[in-house]
């Protein structure tokens, strides 16, 4: 429990010095959001007067005390482009970008699992040299390139969508999952060989231990005894790259939002750090920052619970 507590402060001091940094980098950064909102009419007065209204004439420890307080209770600010609450602003876009890292993990895990069950029960053969062949090929592609290639093919050539007609889940639930499924794909494909090759290792690892041929020689299959033993224990200490995964994959979907026009918080990052709208940038990368962080947690947690000997450690 005391451990527990310990990594739970832990987090709180992390979460902290993430919103702290995020706060300071934007007030580091040349440049007068004023200017980019006055354009034209920009004049000294004016300005003032813009700044004194958005607050940004306070001292920086004073303003971070504020934004920090209006954050923890939901409200990120209004944003200086669109004069609206951030919330607000974001709430749609969350829904997309969440959604797409969503499928995204789960193709992850629905490649992984099974390419690495099958690479370890012939391991050493030729199936296992293909399937780390094809997932070393997999690994160096970055997934906007893949992306690229998908919108190409399925959308250039064959037809199967229109490439920046975006479904919006208030138009259609499933018109909107299936926009998202070949950009999901682009960002799983090198997570779930990466994630396939670590299971593989694991699987072909605990194999060799005593209670696989224990069980064998209980009666069990060498495949039964795969799974039914070994795929428990070599999952450990691929929960935690999972954990990692994640992560990767909602920067991944920040990028690939680009590539397939998905409004989602990473065309909204892009378009907000270009018009220096600090109040959303600020929100999105604490946001990002603050799922890394909880997700680790989640999974070093889950470790401790689900294997005693990480708890004794």
């Amino acid at each position: 429990m005391i451990g527990f507590l310990k990594k739970l402060g832990a987090v709180l001091v992390t979460l902290l010095v993430i919103s702290l940094l995020a706060f300071l980098a934007f007030q580091i950064i040349p440049g007068d959001p004023t200017a980019k909102l006055l354009g034209t009419e920009y004049t000294p007065e004016r300005a003032e007067a813009l700044r004194e209204s958005l607050g940004l004439n306070g001292s920086a420890a004073a303003r971070y005390l504020s934004w920090l307080g209006g954050f923890v209770r939901g409200d990120f600010g209004t944003s200086y482009s669109y004069n609206q609450p951030v919330a607000e602003l974001l709430s749609g876009k969350i829904v997309t970008t969440a959604t797409l890292s969503l499928i995204a993990f789960l193709m992850t895990i629905i490649i992984s699992i099974p390419t690495a069950l099958l690479a370890a029960r012939r391991a050493g053969g030729v199936l296992d040299r293909l399937l780390l062949g094809g997932g070393q090929v997999l690994m160096s592609i970055p997934p906007f390139f893949t992306g690229i290639i998908f919108t190409w093919i399925f959308g250039l050539v064959l037809n199967m969508f229109t490439v920046g007609k975006f479904v919006y889940i208030y138009e259609s639930f499933w018109g909107f999952v299936g926009y998202l499924l070949l950009p999901a794909l682009a960002i799983a494909l090198p997570k779930g060989a990466m994630t396939a090759k670590l299971l593989r290792s694991s699987l072909v690892s605990e194999q060799s231990r005593d209670y696989v041929r224990t069980a064998i020689s209980r009666g069990h299959s060498p495949r039964s005894a795969l799974r039914s033993h070994v795929l428990r224990n070599a999952l450990l200490p691929t929960i935690t790259f999972l954990a990692m995964t994640l992560a990767d994959i909602v920067a991944g979907s920040i990028i690939i939002e680009q590539v397939f026009s998905i409004p989602g918080l990473g065309r909204m990052l892009i378009a907000s750090i270009s018009n220096r709208d600090y109040p959303v940038v600020q929100a999105i990368t604490v946001m990002i920052a603050a799922l890394v962080v909880i997700v680790n947690f989640l999974a070093d947690t889950l470790c401790r619970i689900i294997d005693p000997r990480v708890r004794l450690k």
